[in-house]
């Protein structure tokens, strides 16, 4: 497969670049029509941001599964679409071939036929890092069914919110998941989570570790059971549902600086050619390559470069159900040498937690197959990026610094790996399509270069999100109200004498932790509902391996005398009702928090004590007490 889009040369992105911005529906038009389309569009764009109103494709009618496989079936069938290494390095690893995956999803989709899914439902998927996770996305997608994956480590509080939030009827899901040394009880997770969503009326269950779970009769049914069924009926395909290029595609939540995590919804036309567009030209890819990233489908990494840009475009994509210091710091490389792979992305914490592993880990495993290296999730600090550029790809592979969100979709701001130059800890260029600018606090463009300023993007992009499930209002008002006709990223950046952007972190009540977006809000609703927690106020501070931690100020009505007892229960209240990617790292016990007059907590001041900043905390005399300050300089631990 050739990628007649794919840009080669330095001039190549420039010209690319100014054609995209200029004359962005021409553009667009053109690489759109390289796709499997079953009517095409009447209208390339239609957009304003200040409704928003983002539509791509007007018109266009497809199924994207005809994209990701049936295309490739004449030319690729017998080629390897996903290579999967369990958990356990003894367990024998599977090769799915596109003709293999093919059979699966049209056999799974008449699965969820039979089970009552229609286009249009949701459906939820909660499952590890299998094949069968794959499957059930595609098959989703296959019959029109929007898919809502969530994280495998979130609570049953978490999924319950979620479940509610799309009103999914349907589940997919595992008895349980591997993941290091731990087994993770998915089914029962579920089962908690159901208690108090009745409206659910299926739960597909797929057998991985053999988990005994409970079995609710009319409700529950074995995946294994539901494809027997499937193959008595003799041919498996099932005939695409054909879909229009704005009929959703998935939902998935994130945080927000609310309480409430927002559905982001990406739609089919657009996420498809952005996708596909972004993973061919950032990570150079070529036929035959095989591309790890090392992400989670429960996070949108995994969505657009594990399924759906990489089949797209025809590649081999290998997945790990594992993380990377299990059975010992070595996996990865273990890995990497083992299918000679070409193509590595990761996230920073990854890299920073394996680098304190140090080299004995690295030096045993042939790594000469790399030949580009990414990282993705949060901003790569230049300590992580000179390691992974030296003793990994052996300073022969580029390293692409991906900045993106779940909003956006996929990559917007990274350099093209060989093409267009690489800086330690800078994203660089924009790539086609992305008009960035920096902002001031009162909204005006900074010109020039060898500046700093709030992120936007100004121009629409086809991968962009089209709202928050069920709440535009609510996208309105997070992405497009703070500044006129731009998209607020959320990000702070720096845009250096050559025009490279270097993204310097959130600006906003998101943290950012080891790459996964926790709202601050939301932690802190999880900390008040422990019942000796009077009120609570979250920060970020800098973490040497997570990038950020989490540090929690937290008003207690005393009762409890062992401290550390408490500060453990009130963990164990956060992990219950988010998960344990939300566990506070630290947890200082305050007698009040700094507040103005009329009631705002002054999080500045706590995010500098945090930091250990505390030289220059500001005019603190307008606070409500402004002693309460001194106090909690004095306990704070840093």
């Amino acid at each position: 497969m050739t990628y007649p889009y794919q840009i080669n040369n330095i001039d190549a992105y420039r010209e690319a670049y100014q054609k995209s911005i200029e004359h962005p529906e021409k553009f667009w038009d053109e690489i759109a029509s390289t796709f499997v389309w079953r009517k095409k569009w009447d209208k390339v764009l239609d957009w304003n941001f200040i409704e928003p109103h983002v539509k791509w494709f007007l018109g266009g009618k497809l199924n994207i599964t005809e994209n990701c496989l049936d295309r490739h079936l004449a030319t690729l069938g017998d080629k390897p679409a996903i290579i999967w290494e369990s958990n356990d390095p003894e367990e024998h690893h599977r090769v799915l071939t596109y003709r293999d995956l093919h059979m699966k999803v049209n056999q799974f989709a008449h699965v969820l036929k039979n089970n009552g899914v229609k286009k249009g439902d949701r459906v939820c998927i909660y499952m590890g890092m299998i094949p069968e996770l794959t499957i059930a996305v595609l098959a989703c997608a296959r019959v029109g069914a929007i898919h809502s994956v969530i994280f495998g480590g979130f609570s049953s509080q978490a999924i319950a919110d979620r479940l509610y939030d799309a009103q999914a009827e349907f589940i997919v899901t595992c008895d349980g998941a591997f993941r290091g040394n731990k087994d993770i009880p998915l089914k029962n997770v579920i089962d908690d989570a159901l208690i108090g969503c009745r409206f659910v009326k299926r739960v597909i269950v797929a057998t991985r570790t053999r988990t005994p779970v409970s079995m609710i009769k009319g409700r529950d049914v074995w995946w294994e059971d539901e494809i027997k069924k499937v193959e008595t009926q003799g041919n498996p395909f099932y005939e695409p549902e054909v879909m229009d290029a704005e009929d959703e595609l998935f939902i998935l939540y994130t945080s927000g600086s609310t309480g409430k995590p927002k559905g982001v919804v990406h739609t089919t036309g657009g996420y498809m050619v952005w996708t596909n567009y972004t993973f061919v030209n950032v990570f150079q890819y070529q036929p035959g390559q095989i591309h790890f990233c090392t992400a989670d489908i429960g996070w949108i990494t995994g969505h657009s470069y594990i399924v759906y840009g990489p089949l797209s475009a025809g590649a081999t994509v290998l997945m790990f159900e594992g993380v990377p210091t299990w059975p010992d710091a070595g996996r990865f490389w273990q890995i990497v040498e083992k299918y000679k792979v070409d193509i590595l992305y990761t996230a920073p914490t990854a890299i920073r937690s394996l680098m304190g592993f140090g080299l004995d880990y690295v030096k045993p495993y042939d790594l000469s197959s790399l030949k580009v290296l990414g990282s993705v999730g949060e901003p790569i600090n230049e300590e992580a990026w000179w390691w992974f550029y030296r003793n990994i790809g052996k300073e022969n592979c580029p390293i692409v610094d991906t900045w993106w969100q779940t909003e956006t979709g996929g990559i917007m701001i990274s350099n093209m790996a060989g093409v267009t130059p690489h800086k330690p800890a800078h994203a660089t260029l924009p790539l086609p399509g992305v008009n960035p600018v920096l902002v001031d606090e009162q909204g005006k463009v900074i010109e020039g270069n060898a500046v700093s300023g709030n992120l936007c993007i100004s121009q629409p992009w086809p991968g962009m999100i089209r709202t928050t499930y069920g709440d535009h209002e609510r996208c309105r008002t997070t992405y497009f109200s703070t500044y006129p006709q731009s998209y607020f990223t959320g990000d702070g950046c720096l845009r250096d004498e050559d025009g490279n952007y270097r993204i310097t972190g959130r600006v906003d009540d998101v943290l950012n932790v080891s790459g996964h977006r926790i709202g601050t809000a939301e932690v802190e609703n999880a900390l008040n509902m422990h019942n000796g927690v009077v009120e609570s106020a979250v920060v970020g501070y800098a973490h040497d391996i997570k990038g950020q931690g989490i540090y929690a100020y937290v008003v207690y009505d005393g009762s409890h005398e062992d401290e550390n007892l408490t500060r453990q229960d009130i963990i164990q209240t956060v992990s219950r009702v988010i998960g344990p990617i939300a566990k506070p790292d630290k947890i200082q016990f305050v007698s009040g928090l700094p507040k103005t007059r009329s009631g705002k907590i002054m999080r500045r001041i706590l995010r500098k004590i945090a930091e250990g900043d505390t030289g220059n905390l500001g005019d603190i005399t307008t606070l409500l007490d402004p002693g309460i300050v001194q106090e909690i300089k004095n306990g704070a631990l840093v």
